[in-house]
């Protein structure tokens, strides 16, 4: 009996007084979970419809001609209470429809604002109010070693939530983007996760995870927190991006470089190209010149010179410091505006019905029809089928022509849109040559 007591109280006593290390896991889960709790009514899917034109080739070569579509997945972040959504560029750049999936469970639709190639950035607008906007984080104040969380739709899998470290800071000379400036993490990023964000503890955004290294595991990229937020705003408010630009073309100064030239290996910025009438050129910069501070911040290498200079504003009359000849000499510069790649223009919006309806439509011309093999004349064509939705219950599929709608013959996509404002509609498709009935009802 009095080993039965003993044994009793050592157990009462190891759940009362829990290892260490059992007791900090429970802590660092906890943190976890209080992320997910912050951020995750911020995080939405999004769900586009493409236009398929490999598929449309082979269509064509086996005589079938016509439109094909795709479906594609990624996902984003709320931005504003009034419906401001953040994500990839890449995500919605060949979109004819785009639908978001909100934390409570609606699909709304959205249309793209702008985006900005360079950083892989967009900014999508849907029509709500009162929406959980996250929270950014400064991400300069991010460290090597800090823990994060990404939050997305990888594959599809909806609210998907990993855990890492950052893993390193400054990333570029990818190849991918014009602009690259990267967190690196080793948080689980697969496709889908693609615009969703990646968070502090706090529940804050320190980046927008846009990239992996498909021949790697655990290496993934996000665009850091202050690029994304500086990037976003000039999307709401113009329309498009301005950067600074110095006019200089500049590399790490490498050991071998600092033996030969007598200075500190990653000391600077070494400045290898100084174009003509620039501010650069202007400031009386010179190739070989090595740039030591921006408005007082040291450089280290030639991403912490572009990091900076990205970072202020177009117009904005910058003091440097340089090292030429051994000898450090003060100079100032006001940056010019960089130019940017030509930016597609946003297609043609497609007119989507309520959310609940899921089902998009577009206008094709006389010329679209006939190009994509049907009768030469204008036509309502089915862009996007939300699963699940109540048009895809009724057996519409992307692709189809909609010919009927409540009696009207050739409806337009708006005369289509107000026979089912009522919430149901008779119409008639039209799929491959044959017709057919049906009814889509909410």
């Amino acid at each position: 009996m009095i080993a039965l007591l003993s044994l009793s109280t050592a157990r009462a006593e190891v759940k009362k007084d829990p290892p260490t290390g059992s007791a900090e896991a429970r802590r660092l889960g906890d943190a976890f979970t209080s992320v997910v709790g912050k951020l995750g009514p911020s995080v939405v899917q999004i769900d586009v419809t493409n236009r398929d034109e490999h598929a449309m080739v082979m269509g064509m070569m086996q005589g079938r001609p016509g439109e094909a579509f795709s479906r594609g997945m990624g996902s984003g972040v709320i931005i504003s209470s009034d419906g401001a959504i953040l994500t990839n560029n890449h995500v919605i750049e060949q979109a004819l429809a785009i639908n978001v999936r909100i934390s409570d469970g609606r699909i709304l639709a959205a249309k793209l604002v702008a985006r900005d190639p360079s950083t892989d950035l967009a900014v999508l607008k849907v029509d709500a109010k009162d929406l959980p906007a996250a929270r950014f984080a400064d991400s300069e104040a991010t460290r090597v070693g800090d823990w994060v969380v990404a939050i997305g739709s990888p594959f599809g899998l909806g609210k998907t939530v990993t855990a890492g470290v950052v893993s390193a800071k400054g990333r570029g000379s990818l190849g991918v983007s014009a602009v690259e400036d990267y967190l690196q993490t080793d948080a689980s990023i697969n496709p889908g996760n693609s615009g969703g964000p990646l968070a502090n503890l706090d529940g804050e955004v320190v980046g927008i995870n846009t990239l992996i290294v498909g021949r790697g595991s655990g290496i993934g990229f996000a665009v850091p927190s202050n690029m994304a937020r500086r990037v976003a705003n000039q999307l709401l408010s113009k329309g498009k991006v301005e950067r600074a630009f110095v006019g200089i073309g500049v590399q790490d100064v490498t050991p071998a470089l600092a033996d030969e030239m007598k200075v500190v290996a990653g000391m600077g910025a070494l400045v290898n190209t100084v174009v003509a009438g620039s501010p650069g050129a202007r400031g009386n910069l010179k190739a070989g010149d090595i740039v030591l501070t921006v408005s007082g911040r040291p450089i280290r290498g030639a991403q912490d010179f572009i990091r900076e200079v990205l970072s202020l504003d177009v117009g904005t009359n910058v003091p440097l410091e340089v090292l030429r000849g051994g000898k450090k000499y003060g100079s100032q510069v006001q940056l010019a505006a960089r130019l940017e790649p030509q930016v597609a223009p946003i297609p043609a919006q497609v007119a989507v019905t309520s959310d609940r309806l899921g089902l998009g439509i577009r206008d094709l011309s006389s010329e679209q029809a006939s190009a994509a093999g049907h009768p030469a004349a204008a036509v309502c064509q089915v862009v996007q089928v939300v699963v699940g939705s109540s048009a895809d219950r009724a057996g519409v599929r992307v692709g189809d022509l909609i010919v009927e709608a409540d009696g009207a013959l050739d409806p337009s996509a708006e005369v289509v849109q107000r026979s089912l404002s009522d919430g149901h509609a008779l119409v008639r498709i039209r799929r491959r040559g044959g017709t057919f009935y049906t009814v889509i009802r909410r």
